[in-house]
């Protein structure tokens, strides 16, 4: 014996039935319902992630200003002078005497034998009237870490004139700082700090507060005269420096 089943009845029943208990309604609705969701999620996600894209736009560059007051650690002196005469032999002694008087003048100030050495000499001549006239000029350095004696000898200098000494233009002491690797790490992180207060003022100001680095650059250290350059003198003329820095800072505002 053989059943049939009859579908019809089904189909009838669905057809009968309410409009939103229908099954390809419900799976309408489904569907919708789950798009919805989506597009919410996805708005919100959106929403958010272009909140934060805004957040981190939103930054303030300052500057911050390191300066310290350092003495020079090294002091040069190139002493130049000349001696002229009808005859090479003449000029060269007279250039000896005062190469004696220079050695002696620096021993009596207490600095070692080798702190002052010859670096050039130079031989010339010319003929006026047939009469031949020889120059010959003889430069010196000195090169010494002791601050106060070069300081002394720079005072002094004017006993080498009465020796009999002609110092020629351009013979000076020259003074460095060599030390600046030594303090660089702490003058950045100084200059740091000082632009962190300045964005920390701004942030005050507008409501907000200050986060973190979005970018630094630091600046060139410059050393110059720690009185300025008044009255002539450069930065190379005087022991006392001034180490300046500037960094420049981005920091994030929440």
């Amino acid at each position: 014996m053989s059943s049939n089943i009859d579908d019809s009845s089904d189909s009838a029943t669905e057809n009968s039935a309410p409009f939103w208990r229908r099954t390809n309604t419900k799976l309408f609705f489904g569907t919708a319902l789950i798009l919805a969701a989506g597009m919410v999620a996805g708005g919100y996600l959106m929403g958010d992630g272009l909140l934060r894209a805004r957040l981190a736009d939103r930054s303030v560059t300052v500057r911050g200003l390191a300066e310290r007051d350092v003495t020079a650690d090294l002091a040069t002196w190139t002493i130049s002078y000349s001696a002229s005469a009808a005859n090479l032999g003449e000029a060269q002694a007279s250039v000896d005497r005062d190469t004696e008087q220079l050695t002696a003048f620096f021993k009596e100030l207490g600095f070692p034998d080798d702190a002052l050495q010859p670096v050039a000499v130079n031989v010339s001549s010319f003929t006026n009237d047939g009469y031949p006239t020889f120059t010959v000029r003889q430069r010196m350095s000195l090169r010494t870490t002791d601050i106060e004696k070069a300081q002394s000898a720079v005072r002094r200098q004017f006993d080498l004139v009465r020796r009999g000494v002609m110092l020629e233009e351009g013979s000076g002491m020259s003074y460095s700082f060599t030390g600046l690797n030594a303090i660089k790490p702490e003058m950045v992180a100084e200059a740091t700090r000082d632009a962190r207060a300045a964005a920390e003022q701004f942030a005050e100001d507008s409501g907000s507060e200050v986060g973190a680095i979005r970018q630094a650059t630091q600046g060139y250290f410059e050393i110059t005269s720690r009185d300025g350059d008044s009255g002539g003198w450069g930065t190379a003329d005087t022991p006392f420096k001034k180490v300046r820095v500037v960094t420049t800072v981005d920091f994030m505002i929440d």
